[in-house]
């Protein structure tokens, strides 16, 4: 036989893009189309329907950027349709190939009754089946002309990522509002062409099987009369019968389809604009699920859920029956898809308590699975976490973007810190919204890296980002491929039932330890560095909060802030939003985050400021808080004592030029550049600094990545450095010295001191910051020979290697840290401490002149300055603090990281405030002193075992305890814990390295 197959391939997209895909509404009238543009933020639904709006005709402009129009659409079913399927098609202007990242619309009836979204794949309405000649049609549309950020041309500098700068030009051009018929038999023969091109394109041109498919189309498009597409589909469908029912290999691979619809809880939109996001894609959904008995549909993020029932009260009602009814699946049991890398310890905690709590609060519901899609890697410490909420299973899709290395698994089990493994998977699908194309479905099962031991992957179905999840195609696609030969085979499942499947499946999956970095987006961990400020000081206050609270209301009657905490940990948890503590939205977010934190610093400082002064009484003793979970200076973790006397720490010249700082155990040397030369422990006799190289040494690097400006750095951006080495000012300020430098258009004022009793070199950096496309490190050369170095996460650390033996350690240049990064030769070690950054690099060389010793350098991460997606990127005022800790062991780096983000407060009172519990043993740290969130004013006290060793404590208790619990983190007792032993209030623990404990401990 001749090969024709090119011929046929080509006939079938033509005939499908000029003839069939048109005939689906063979026939057409216009309707009337009024509209009143809301003049500021959006209006509630009321408001809306009842304005009075203007006539307007397709073709005309409208959409101020970040505006809302009310479009009333209104129009008569032709009594030659009776008895016909009749829709409404209203094109806004859309874009199809953005889905998710322009205007959008949800549609109402005059009663207010929400019907469905508007989206650039999905713009019908079903308006009558079968329809009466003669009805009368009405329809509102909220429109939102939401500005396209990303266009073709992605990550050029744009004012229109907020709306105090995107000006009124009117966005979009309304394109199309018709009355139409809607030809089912067409629409069907569309998908059949669609699947069956799609799978043929995909098979080896050798196979059988291709051919057969060929040949079926072949047929069907000779059945069709171009000029009657309409009256011969069925007859074309017929054609297609066979080759669609051959059932698929039983080898072939097992999809479990999930309707989804990622959405950013903020990215290139406000907050406000994703609460309306969320709305017209729950309306979406909940009108598929009624049209189409076996989809499923699942949606994480209980915040986004909180936003359906707090505010689109008609919407809600209709996903709370579709819940009970088993379809709108709650899932990943987190507050919002939060990033990994930079929540605190707590903060991790809570985004599982307050996610998980809600629905099971809301629906009965709790979620096996923690879903993170595209978060922006994964922190070690997060299995024990998953775990200590009750989950037991990770989903993410974001590895597969790694740049340099391919992740070796997709199905796997994830070993933390402390040991504890979680069963993952990352869809081989390769994407988070997955449209069932047959490309989608194949490259899955080709690209399924655990073949021949397991045979199930998951595929995240539906557009995301407000382009309004699973369509109607998705789901006939899906039909078409539940046992289709050649394909893979596809099955509507909850995420639950597919875990179920391939953890049964799989029973002894390979292990992956330690943390999952991405090999992409480093710079998210330095961007916009006054949210990760906030992050990082609301996170500290709501400790001390809950702390000095709860300490006051066991020893005073303080009335506990229950409700305030809960609200203002929900905030915090927002923000956590993988695209907003990243730093890689747009300026309207960062500058409503500046704002938020704010307030929240406020009303934190309040509750802790009440709960001390209730403590403290009345009195004119000094005394000082700690509310760190050690010792200092005589102050018990969390009490409150007059502070011990100390020797202030001295200063005098230095030989050439600059200062010597000496407090007797530490004596650093301040060169006339502003530079440390000599950090050296006078204790143990050694120096810190490396040889001939200076610390406190300020580095500039061109910062223009490849794309993705905010949350790229590309290793290429070392390759040009300026050393920022001279000095405007290095004079004494109080016990320290101040160095002034100037460098392009910013400024640099850093106070250098040491602390009285401690080997701790405190820097204070302000910098006035204008600098475009440049990125700020902070450099500290030690004379250290590590091989690896520790830097805290959650509930421990983590090492990393400081060498770049094989590409996966090259990739990871730029790298997150909590409080601390610690490196150390047996016995010795260093240091650096930081009270809000995050991102750094350490890197090693072995010195050719001179000893030929180690010199390793840790460098913080300052301050960048990409201009997309906001073109103004950090400009301002920015205050940091570091510290230099010679001699520090691992002990000392987690003293010192608390220490730096916990400051004493001082207040006068009547005496001595005693700690509410207390821990004989610095290795184990205590992040949460509380009262359990049911209200019964039990003491909940977290902790964690922070050395990397085993353990043995007391935990004490400052008042008498009836009963002790081990709990999971949302409070409630372990049923396989044995209880810790307790006499009267004193716990004995004994805890495995990096061990997580909660323990609940209610009053007598």
């Amino acid at each position: 036989m001749h090969d024709d197959r090119s011929l046929v391939e080509a006939r079938l997209k033509r005939v499908l893009d000029e003839r069939v895909r048109p005939a689906v509404y063979p026939e057409s009238v216009p309707l009337e189309v009024a509209v009143w543009h809301a003049p500021g933020e959006p209006v509630p639904v009321a408001e809306g329907l009842a304005a009075e709006p203007e006539p307007i005709e397709v073709g005309a402009r409208w959409g101020a950027p970040w505006g809302t129009s009310w479009f009333r659409v209104s129009g008569t079913v032709p009594e030659a349709w009776a008895g016909r399927t009749v829709e409404a098609i209203l094109d806004l202007g859309f874009d199809e190939n953005m889905p998710g990242f322009q205007c959008e619309g949800l549609v109402y009836r005059p009663d207010g009754t929400p019907v469905k979204g508007l989206n650039p794949r999905n713009q019908w309405v079903r308006v009558a089946a079968p329809a009466e000649g003669g009805e009368q049609v009405r329809l509102h549309i909220e429109a939102a002309s939401n500005p396209v950020i990303l266009d073709y041309h992605p990550f050029l500098p744009t004012q229109l990522g907020d709306k105090e700068t995107a000006g009124s030009d009117p966005q979009y051009t309304l394109t199309r509002m018709d009355l139409a018929v809607f030809d089912e038999t067409v629409w069907q023969l569309v998908i059949d062409l669609e699947v069956l091109g799609e799978l043929m394109a995909e098979l080896p041109v050798e196979s059988a099987r291709r051919w057969e498919i060929l040949r079926a189309v072949d047929r069907a498009l000779d059945a069709i009369d171009l000029q009657d597409v309409g009256g011969t589909a069925a007859r074309a469908r017929s054609c297609l019968t066979d080759v669609l029912a051959t059932p698929a290999a039983p080898s072939a691979h097992r999809i479990s389809a999930v309707g989804h619809a990622h959405i950013d809880s903020a990215w290139l939109w406000p907050l406000r604009e994703t609460v309306r996001k969320v709305a017209r894609t729950t309306s979406n959904m909940t009108a598929l699920l009624d049209d189409e008995p076996e989809f499923v549909f699942a949606m994480s993020q209980a915040q986004q859920w909180a936003w359906v029932r707090d505010h689109r009260p008609e919407v809600w009602a209709r996903v709370k029956k579709a819940v009970a009814d088993g379809r709108f699946v709650p899932a990943g049991g987190m507050w919002v898809e939060s990033d990994t890398n930079m929540p605190g310890s707590e903060a991790m905690a809570r985004q599982f308590v307050h996610g998980k709590r809600f629905f099971l609060d809301e629906f009965g519901i709790e979620n096996d699975e923690a879903w993170l899609p595209d978060t922006f890697g994964f922190a070690a410490g997060l299995p024990q976490i998953i775990k200590a909420a009750g989950s037991k299973y990770l989903l993410t899709q974001k590895i597969s973007w790694s740049q340099t290395n391919t992740f070796p698994h997709h199905t796997f089990q994830w070993e933390g810190i402390d040991g504890t493994r979680i069963f993952t998977h990352f869809p081989p699908v390769d994407t988070y919204n997955c449209s069932m194309k047959g490309s989608e479905i194949a490259h899955a099962a080709r690209n399924f890296k655990d073949k021949g031991v397991a045979r199930h992957s998951l595929a995240p179905t539906g557009w995301g980002d407000g382009g309004g999840g699973t369509t109607r195609e998705m789901v006939a696609k899906a039909a078409r491929l539940r046992d289709l030969e050649g394909s893979a085979t596809v099955t509507w499942e909850t995420p639950r039932e597919f875990f179920e499947k391939a953890a049964a499946e799989y029973p002894e999956p390979p292990v992956w330890v330690g943390e999952l970095y991405l090999e992409l987006h480093r710079a998210t961990l330095t961007s916009q560095a006054k949210t990760k400020q906030g992050n990082r000081r609301s996170e500290h206050l709501l400790r001390e909060a809950e702390l000095w609270a709860a300490t006051a209301a066991v020893r005073t009657g303080f009335p506990y802030p229950y409700e305030d905490l809960d609200r203002i940990w929900k905030t915090v948890l927002l923000h956590q939003f993988h695209d907003i503590l990243p730093g890689s939205s747009i300026a309207w977010v960062h500058r409503e985050a500046r704002r938020t934190y704010e307030r929240v610093a406020e009303e934190l400082t309040a509750i802790v400021e009440a709960a001390q002064r209730a403590l403290a009484g009345e009195g004119d003793t000094p005394l000082v808080f700690n509310a760190a979970p050690h010792a200092r200076a005589g102050i018990p973790a969390g009490g409150a004592r007059t502070p011990a006397e100390q020797d202030r720490p001295a200063r005098s010249d230095r030989s050439g030029g600059g200062y010597v700082l000496d407090n007797g155990l530490l004596r650093v040397e301040i060169d006339a550049r502003g530079l440390v030369v000599s950090a050296y422990d006078i204790e143990v006799d050694r120096e810190t600094v490396a040889p001939g190289r200076a610390a406190n040494l300020l580095q500039l690097h061109p910062d223009f990545p490849n794309m993705w400006d905010a949350w790229d750095v590309d290793a290429f951006y070392r390759n040009t450095v300026t050393d920022l080495t001279d000095a405007d000012e290095v004079v004494p300020d109080g016990d320290g010295v101040r160095i002034v430098r100037s460098f392009g258009s910013s400024r640099v004022t850093q106070l250098l001191s040491l602390a009285p009793g401690e080997r701790r070199l405190t820097l204070d950096t302000e910098v006035d910051w204008h600098e475009t496309e440049k990125f700020l490190k902070l450099a500290f050369p030690l004379d250290v020979h590590a091989e690896r170095y520790a830097s805290e996460t959650q509930f421990g650390h983590f090492h990393r290697p400081t060498h770049t033996n094989t590409s996966w350690e090259a990739a990871k240049f730029e790298a997150c840290n909590h409080r601390f990064v610690h490196l150390a030769e047996p016995g010795w070690g260093v240091a650096v401490v930081n009270d809000s950054t995050y991102g750094h690099d350490v890197t090693r060389t072995v010195r050719t002149d001179g000893d030929g010793g180690t010199t390793t350098t840790v460098r913080v991460s300052l301050l960048r300055a990409p201009r997309f997606p906001d073109p103004e990127t950090d400009q301002g005022v920015h205050r940091f603090r570091h510290a230099l800790v010679p001699g520090a062991g691992i002990e000392d780096a987690v003293r010192e990281g608390w220490r730096i983000n916990l400051p004493e407060r001082r207040l006068t009172g009547g005496g001595a405030v005693a700690p509410l519990v207390t821990c004989d043993q610095d290795a184990v740290v205590v992040t949460a002193v509380k009262l359990a969130d049911d209200g019964s004013g039990d003491v909940v006290v977290r902790f964690h075992e922070a050395f990397g060793g085993r353990a043995r404590a007391t935990l004490t208790a400052g008042f008498e305890v009836a009963d002790v619990a081990v709990t999971d983190l949302l409070e409630r007792p372990l049923a396989d814990a044995p209880a810790p032993r307790a006499e009267g209030g004193r716990i004995a623990l004994r805890l495995r390295p990096f061990e997580l404990m909660t323990l609940r401990l209610r009053r007598a």
